[in-house]
């Protein structure tokens, strides 16, 4: 990474710090996920970074992947995951939170035990860098995790590798120990530990509604053409929502997004469920390994 690229990494690492306090004080139980997603949305454009995925909002045993459609009446409630990112140029911060709106006991166990899984995680890191054992990241989370009674890691989620444009580029960070002992190396790193008082496993749920670009080729349909070269100008291979279409082209692109997904031009992410239906918690920042430094861009 040059010092242009860093820059952008700092850049949209500062504004979602911003975004995500901003999203703190404005959550409260029985608002419209709808409204929240929005807000968080307009946010990141108001401090001139650009959403790099649909803002998910995942409650209780939903772990991930839930990003309300544009007609969408749930209510905030629960345990609710609220995953964002923002990206200058493709450059991504990535990170998560937790927010327990029912005082529950339980729910607190869950927040706490994925933060203190993240700290610990990210200061193995600042004290090794580009050295850090993969394995021993996936450790610590682990250890950390399964000290809280009763709770326990998932296992198939996991951090990643970030490049331009590139969300999950190629380096998985686990959340779990293994027999690995390749080092981290430079690059930026979205770190998140899950915790669960389930199975510690997630399977696929319904469609989100949150799509990916995997195949650009031709289409037969004039308006699947015409969607597609917008999507392919504004998000790249970033993921976008059928909501945010929505706003420009209508409804009618619905039946082009259906078309494409079914000649694969798009990926469409189902949500991600824990096995057992048990409620989750997540914790997620981003971390620059550069020069000898690893840096929290978003802290």
């Amino acid at each position: 990474m040059n010092k242009n690229e860093i820059e952008k990494i700092l850049k949209a690492g500062k504004i979602t710090k911003e975004v995500r306090e901003y999203a703190r004080k404005i959550i409260k139980p029985n608002m419209q996920l709808l409204e929240i997603a929005e807000k968080i949305e307009d946010k990141i454009k108001e401090l001139e970074g650009k959403p790099a995925f649909p803002t998910n909002l995942s409650i209780d045993e939903i772990a991930a992947h839930n990003t309300p459609n544009y007609d969408d009446k749930t209510k905030a409630r629960g345990l609710l995951k609220v995953d964002f990112g923002v990206h200058i140029d493709g450059w991504t911060a990535d990170n998560a939170f937790t927010i327990d709106l029912e005082k529950s006991q339980e729910n607190k166990k869950l927040i706490t035990a994925s933060e203190k899984a993240l700290e610990k995680a990210i200061n193995l890191i600042k004290q090794n860098k580009d050295k850090t054992i993969m394995s021993e990241i996936g450790k610590t989370i682990q250890e950390e995790i399964e000290s809280h009674t009763g709770l326990t890691p998932i296992a198939n989620l996991s951090g990643h590798s970030i490049e331009a444009y590139d969300l999950h580029a190629g380096k998985t960070i686990p959340n779990v120990t293994n027999s690995s002992t390749s080092q981290i190396g430079e690059g930026l790193f979205a770190i998140e530990p899950f915790s669960t008082t389930g199975n510690g496993r997630v399977k696929d749920g319904r469609q989100s509604g949150i799509y990916q670009v995997v195949n650009q080729k031709n289409t037969r349909s004039p308006l699947g053409r015409e969607i597609l070269s917008f999507i392919v100008d504004e998000y790249g291979t970033l993921p976008f929502c059928s909501r945010w279409l929505i706003k420009k082209f209508g409804t009618r692109c619905l039946i082009a997004l259906k078309q494409l997904e079914q000649e694969n031009v798009l990926h469409q992410y189902a949500q991600l469920i824990e096995v057992s239906e048990a409620k989750v918690a997540q914790t997620e920042h981003t971390i620059l390994i550069h020069d000898g430094k690893a840096i929290v861009i978003d802290e």
